[in-house]
């Protein structure tokens, strides 16, 4: 299978990107050349207007190689399928996988997986068609949505010579849209008003969520399904259309 550089650019039809999500699966589906992707979009997409209730939903992780999806890459996967209702935990999966790109030292200091830990792991493209069979037909659930979609995206172009489209609920972004004065001026500091964080664990914390060891894609997942979750029943509503909140 051949490969292309992860910086090439998205060939993707700025008609295709203006189209209302399920429109752009039905696009792209057309147009895909891999079985994977294409198989990926005909699974569809919920319109805008779905209630959140009714939105089939997969929390998604990585842990990688640094932050730059051009010059990092992934080294584990967590995915944990969930709606409102519940998380179905018997479905979970997570993966170790050996980037293609140098693992620093740094990056090890964070998650803890180590050269030996890569050494005999599979490559992502040895485990995409697991991965596809629980991303199809889900909305994914990120913490901070400049990881997981770039990285995928990147990935993908390496292996499989084109890149992903799909929307995501950012649970990240949904907090600071909570707390868009999170960062208060210096003299509101002096009065004593503090930052608000939105890191995955203070933001569980303000919601009485328990506490969970950070920095594995697993437990990453299923701390931001519980938190979507949480987040949901306490601002909005499970008739809340998905459309209002996904990015």
């Amino acid at each position: 299978m051949s490969e292309r550089s992860p910086t090439e650019p998205n060939q993707t039809d700025p008609e295709v990107t203006r189209l209302p999500w399920p429109e752009q699966y039905q696009a792209l589906a057309e147009r895909s050349q891999s079985p994977l992707l294409k198989a990926f979009y005909e699974s569809g997409c919920v319109s805008a207007d779905t209630p959140l209730r009714d939105v089939p939903m997969v929390a998604l992780d990585f842990e990688t190689t640094g932050l730059d999806a051009s010059q990092h890459s992934i080294v584990s996967v967590g995915l944990v399928p969930f709606t409102l209702d519940g998380v179905q935990l018997a479905q979970a999966r997570h993966w170790i996988v050996r980037p293609r790109l140098p693992l620093h030292q740094t990056s090890i200091t964070v998650h803890g997986i180590t050269h030996s830990d890569i050494d005999q792991a599979p490559d992502l493209e040895d485990i995409l068609e697991e991965l596809f069979a629980c991303l199809n037909g889900r909305l994914p659930v990120v913490h901070y949505r400049n990881i997981e979609r770039p990285f995928l995206d990147i990935a993908l172009r390496w292996r499989l010579g084109e890149g992903i489209r799909f929307p995501v609920l950012d649970t990240m972004a949904i907090e600071a849209h909570l707390y868009p004065n999170r960062n208060p001026s210096g003299w509101r500091r002096l009065i004593g008003q503090k930052p608000v964080s939105i890191r995955l664990a203070d933001s569980r914390q303000r919601y009485g969520l328990p506490h969970y060891a950070a920095h594995n894609a697993l437990i990453d997942a299923l701390a931001t399904a519980e938190l979507l979750q949480a987040q949901v029943w306490h601002h909005f509503s499970p008739e809340t259309a998905v459309g209002d909140l996904w990015l």
